[in-house]
């Protein structure tokens, strides 16, 4: 694999239920949220316990933006298998590999890709099976409905987009940005 990617040795910093409106589709559940990440964050998770170069350099985690989480169930677990996000600063997104407790980050080049939130959506898209597959889901592209899906990503797409304008950093945890809590 390449240097674009990211890997850690832990889970990615859960979505906040109270924050996150969620659209069922099937076996798929897709997640959207607006996140505000910071160090202080970051320490109140997993990620604090990560050791090596699983942890993030100190002041190094202060972004923003949309996250789009797709959840399936696995055992009848719901777990989430990808997250996209879609962060002012640095935007990307995560193969979460429940298997070997660990994800991958691969960061999202904006000049090449444009905006973030349009190219999540458009993966959701056309690219959503073969990137299940990527996270360790296999099992569950056989079981996606396709109906469903055209019935669910353009309401996911409203909510993203309206997250994204309508905010008001109301998700944070950081007092600085005003608020009760993201992550």
């Amino acid at each position: 694999m390449s240097s674009h990617i990211t890997r850690y040795d832990l889970m990615p910093i859960p979505p906040v239920e109270a924050h996150t409106q969620w659209f069922e589709a099937g076996v798929l559940r897709f997640g959207v949220e607006y996140r505000v990440v910071n160090d202080a964050i970051a320490a109140a998770s997993e990620i604090a316990a990560a050791s090596g170069d699983s942890r993030p350099p100190p002041g190094s985690i202060d972004d923003c933006g949309v996250s789009i989480h797709v959840v399936g169930q696995h055992e009848g677990k719901a777990l989430e298998y990808l997250r996209f996000d879609c962060f002012d600063e640095d935007p990307h997104y995560h193969y979460v590999s429940w298997q070997g407790q660990s994800n991958e980050m691969l960061h999202i080049d904006p000049i090449a890709e444009g905006d973030a939130l349009g190219w999540a959506l458009d993966r959701l898209r056309s690219r959503l099976p073969q990137m299940l597959a990527r996270a360790g889901a296999g099992f569950l592209v056989g079981k996606l409905d396709a109906a469903l899906l055209d019935d669910v990503l353009p309401r996911v797409a409203e909510a993203a987009y309206r997250s994204r304008y309508q905010h008001a950093d109301e998700g944070s945890l950081d007092p600085e940005r005003g608020g009760a809590a993201s992550g």
